[in-house]
């Protein structure tokens, strides 16, 4: 069962469990308006609240770039910065595996109009093998300049008529091209249909995005695969004695365009670099379509205060040339500003010669004088002189250019995926926390650093402004409705209900990522009002009236957004951070204007805000006691497996794993009182508490370890009547 049934499934059972503890007589859903953005018209567009405190985040990052790129006046300074940015993209890709034996393949030839293709496999890494194709002109008599091709988005890879037009063209003028397909493209499908030939995703994005997503929780990155692949493809390149490695380009349009700046700000063997309909600003590309697949973000970037710039000015002042197009979704006016800001640096290496911006009307694709031009670039640079005319040429069919017998690799050897190479990295990863004394769970500040950094949590200076906007009923309980004006422009609106018969000794904070309404409609606010409690629902961002919707995106897979997630991976600003935030805000109005003392707050979250209650609690220790409905299990459950619930994406973290998981959280909860309910895995599953369960074993031994194992209290809705276990525990 995934999430979205799950959610389906318990509004039943929240409705049946309910009518047990307020009485099935009583039990109706009344219809109320609870939204506060209906009327409060100025504070529009609260769907957005998300993505835009996110990219808000970003941008400030930017602008300290922009005031610390203005310092840099000379040739020594520029010097500087390049060290500084290779020591950074160091640090956000990491270390790259060593090199092994490529064990290249050719498994067969074919015959072209004045060059030859022979198809040839190799292994990036042991057992990740890529499929390629080496196109060479004939009669070649001495060492020629080579080009390494990078494919864009297309199942078909390097075999799409477009892509094949311009290497046959570059052939055709004397190059030596190598063409790769990428990881989820051509013959390197990560996720195949039972047949084994097609993808079971639509795009290659989403091929991307599913994986990349499992790369990011532990701590890799796609691109860092990518990356890889592209430089042990040069590596085979260089191998040919038909190549001069001293004259060797890389170009690619779209995702192309993507791995080209990636690959050549990495590898100082490529001298010419032309990518294609890809470079533009961060700026730009936060303020229009928003951060692309997986592949297209690296951790940390904006954080570092890196922009595309960067990416090429690291080069500098290697020949480059920027192919753009006036209409491309990649904004134009990005391209410009980063051409004119890398322009400038060339000038201060006197090198201005060797960088060109072109442009041509059309939007996202290959025009015929961008081409032209782009040819004319490799022919001075890579000193290959001759006719830069775009000819007509004759492309092979694409199940010519199969290099496997099967199609694809996943099914012609007995290799590796981007899934199993990650699952191995986790596997170490869980391996070694097992390993750890018991006095590692102790590490209360060690975990509180690590929870910040992985966060992004910051501790804001929490604004004292709210907006009382009235009150509504709801099954004959009275709640009022407020709009904190929280930070950074994000406004919560929430719910405050109580008895009117009791005043309340205690306040109870309830999470639901369907949102206020959603949770008002289930009855549990209603019972806590009744049993003498003061109960407040907030919106907190992502949920509710800040939820974003149905947002598209080239990485929206069953309704849940990566783009969005993948702002917070590009500016270290996640959304738990976020919601962390809004959980400090919520919780200082309650403590500011209900008299709730601090040790009195009680939490209950449901699904995946679960780990956003825990999370806050560590840095925030807001909650003297929480209720956790429906969490997931680990951070490790995700990557473990290769199937996993989209939904838990927007509630995971960017390198968690080699720092904490879920279990160690609520270990440090230790020694608060604790009641987890119906434990779920990455696919929604109820999971088995046994004691055989290692996620279980770590969370009471952190308990254990502070005297305190009878406050942690795990279990199933199967075990007995949820009303008693919620009831008792309550008690």
């Amino acid at each position: 069962m995934d999430y979205v049934l799950l959610r389906q499934s318990m509004r039943i059972w929240i409705s049946c469990t309910l009518c047990l503890l307020l009485g099935a007589n009583n039990f109706s859903f009344a219809q109320q308006n609870t939204s506060l953005f209906e009327y409060w018209q100025y504070h529009k567009d609260p769907e957005s609240t998300l993505y835009n405190a996110l990219a808000d985040v970003g941008f400030r990052q930017l602008d300290k770039r922009v005031e610390h790129i203005k310092t840099l006046k000379d040739q020594e300074a520029w010097t500087n910065r390049q060290n500084e940015i290779r020591q950074k993209l160091d640090s956000i890709i990491g270390v790259f595996p060593e090199k092994t034996p490529l064990n290249a393949n050719i498994t067969g030839i074919l015959k072209g109009d004045g060059f030859r293709v022979e198809k040839v496999v190799y292994e990036s890494q042991p057992g990740l093998y890529v499929t390629a194709a080496l196109f060479l002109p004939d009669g070649l008599t001495e060492k020629a300049p080579a080009i390494l091709y990078c494919s864009g988005h297309t199942f078909e890879g390097f075999r799409s008529k477009t892509y094949q037009h311009a290497i046959i063209n570059l052939v055709k003028k004397g190059f030596v091209v190598l063409a790769f397909d990428p990881v989820g493209q051509g013959e390197r499908l990560q996720y195949l249909h039972k047949k084994g030939k097609k993808s079971i995703y639509t795009t290659p994005t989403h091929e991307h995005s599913y994986v990349g997503g499992q790369c990011f929780i532990t701590g890799q990155s796609l691109a860092k695969y990518m990356i890889w692949d592209g430089i042990r493809s040069i590596d085979y390149l260089v191998s040919r004695v038909e190549v001069d490695p001293q004259r060797i380009g890389i170009t690619g349009r779209s995702g192309g365009g993507t791995q080209s700046v990636y690959i050549s700000a990495y590898d100082d063997r490529i001298l010419a670099a032309a990518p294609e309909n890809y470079v533009t600003s961060f700026r730009y590309l936060l303020e229009s379509i928003g951060p692309q697949d997986a592949e297209q973000n690296l951790p940390n970037l904006l954080k570092n205060h890196l922009d595309f710039a960067d990416l090429l000015e690291v080069r500098a002042p290697k020949p480059l040339l920027i192919v753009s197009t006036l209409d491309d979704f990649f904004s134009i006016q990005g391209a410009r500003d980063t051409f004119t800001e890398v322009q400038n640096v060339y000038r201060i290496y006197n090198a201005e010669d060797s960088v060109r911006m072109i442009e041509d009307a059309g939007g996202h694709e290959s025009t015929r004088k961008n081409r032209e031009r782009t040819y004319a670039f490799f022919q001075k640079h890579l000193n290959n002189p001759g006719d830069s005319t775009d000819l007509d040429v004759e492309i092979f069919n694409k199940k010519d250019l199969l290099v496997t017998n099967t199609g694809q690799v996943l099914t012609a050897y007995d290799g590796e995926s981007i899934f199993s190479l990650n699952q191995k990295v986790s596997t170490r990863i869980l391996e070694a926390r097992m390993d750890e004394p018991d006095s590692a769970l102790l590490k209360e500040n060690g975990l509180f650093e690590s929870v910040m950094q992985t966060t992004g949590f910051e501790n804001l200076v929490l604004e004292d402004e709210y907006i009382f906007s009235g009150t509504g009923n709801f099954e004959g309980m009275n709640y009022q409705r407020y709009l904190i004006k929280g930070n950074n422009s994000r406004n919560i609106p929430l719910l405050v209900m109580a008895s009117g018969n009791m005043p309340p000794s205690q306040a109870v904070m309830i999470l639901n990522p369907e949102g206020k309404e959603s949770e008002l409609k289930s009855g549990l606010p209603a019972y806590l009002a009744r049993s003498g409690y003061l109960v407040i629902i907030p919106d907190i961002t992502g949920s509710g009236e800040l939820d974003p919707g149905d947002s598209g995106g080239d990485s929206y897979i069953s309704h849940s957004s990566y783009n969005k997630w993948y702002a917070g991976i590009l500016t270290g600003k996640s959304i738990v951070g976020l919601r962390m935030e809004d959980i400090d805000q919520v919780s200082g109005f309650a403590f500011d204007h209900f008299d709730i003392k601090n040790d009195s707050l009680l939490g209950i979250s449901r699904g995946i805000f679960s780990a956003d209650l825990l999370h806050n609690n560590i840095v925030s220790a807001n909650f003297s006691r929480m209720v956790l409905i429906d969490p997931l299990i680990s951070y490790q459950s995700i990557v473990l497996e290769k199937d996993y619930d989209p939904y838990l994406i927007q509630s995971a973290l960017a390198g968690v794993l080699p720092r904490y998981d879920i279990p160690d959280l609520v270990a440090a909860m230790a020694p608060a009182k604790l009641l987890l309910i119906n434990m779920r895995d990455q696919l929604g599953r109820s999971v088995s508490i046994l004691p055989d369960n290692i996620d279980i074993q770590r969370m009471r031994r952190g308990y254990q370890l502070k005297d305190a194992d009878w406050n942690l209290e795990i279990r199933s809705w199967a075990d007995e009547d949820p009303a008693i276990i919620f009831g008792n525990w309550l008690k």
